[in-house]
């Protein structure tokens, strides 16, 4: 994709969709007026600076708990039709994490709602999974996300789209990245995420997205014990019994920016 990055570089994305689920929403990088913020958001400041004032415009059609068909019926058809040069597509994920899953059949899916993007918008850029081994509950699941982050980078390589890259990024290998939940980002795991979205389009991006983390003092074995009784009692168990009673984080939540507008008012 070098062409592309020459391309982005000189600031031709004048208007920028995001499309997915809590990821790309944002959820664990709270902004001050109680809007999550999140990569997208952040890598659409980063699209701005590369414009005149005013003459960049963005939307986030993202929505927490969403499922690929929903995402592809309610926030594909809405990327279509807003025609912005730039889409980001994230989704599939929450699929993967459903018992009995398939990622072929996911990523069968996922291919045919690319194809579909690639003939109506300018540029999509696909993101891969993060890889998991590190993460509780996720981690034995690590096989079936690196089955379709192998599906993405082939649909990627066949539609010509550039790849965000979360597998390979180090950096969100530390706990730090990660939000109380150990299921979202941090802000700091949400700016990474930025950055290397940035230096994928080409764009000259303020820090390293994999410059190493501040030194942490060693934790204790109790301190972790206790931890994970935490974040088992406040996060896993609501987790585990949404599902059990069929219920999404997403339920009656809509998109934060649902119309291409400016980023800055």
């Amino acid at each position: 994709m070098a062409d592309d990055k020459e391309r982005f570089s000189n600031g031709s994305i004048g208007s920028y969709a995001a499309v997915g689920d809590s990821f790309t929403e944002g959820v664990g990088d709270p902004g001050p007026d109680g809007v999550f913020v999140g990569w997208a958001d952040r890598l659409a400041v980063l699209l701005s600076d590369q414009r005149p004032h005013d003459d960049f415009r963005y939307a986030n059609l993202a929505v927490r708990g969403r499922l690929l068909d929903q995402i592809v019926a309610e926030q594909v058809a809405r990327a279509i039709e807003l025609g912005p040069d730039l889409v980001t597509f994230c989704a599939g994920g929450n699929d993967i994490l459903r018992p009995g899953s398939d990622p072929d059949d996911v990523a069968e899916r996922y291919e045919a709602a690319v194809a579909d993007l690639r003939a109506r918008v300018g540029t999509v850029l696909l993101c891969t999974g993060f890889d998991t081994r590190g993460v509780p509950v996720l981690r034995h699941l690590r096989g079936k996300i690196a089955t379709y982050t192998a599906h993405v980078r082939a649909i990627a390589d066949r539609h010509g789209c550039p790849v965000l890259d979360l597998w390979s990024l180090r950096s969100v290998q530390d706990r730090r990245a990660w939000d109380a939940d150990r299921l979202h980002l941090s802000p700091d795991g949400h700016t990474r995420v930025a950055l290397r979205a940035g230096q994928v389009l080409g764009l000259d991006v303020p820090a390293d997205p994999d410059q190493p983390w501040p030194p942490e003092g060693q934790r204790t074995a109790a301190e972790v014990r206790r931890d994970n009784i935490h974040w088992a009692r406040e996060y896993l168990v609501p987790w585990i019994g949404r599902r059990l009673r069929g219920e999404s984080s997403g339920d009656h939540v809509e998109a934060k920016r649902p119309d291409l507008l400016p980023l800055r008012p």
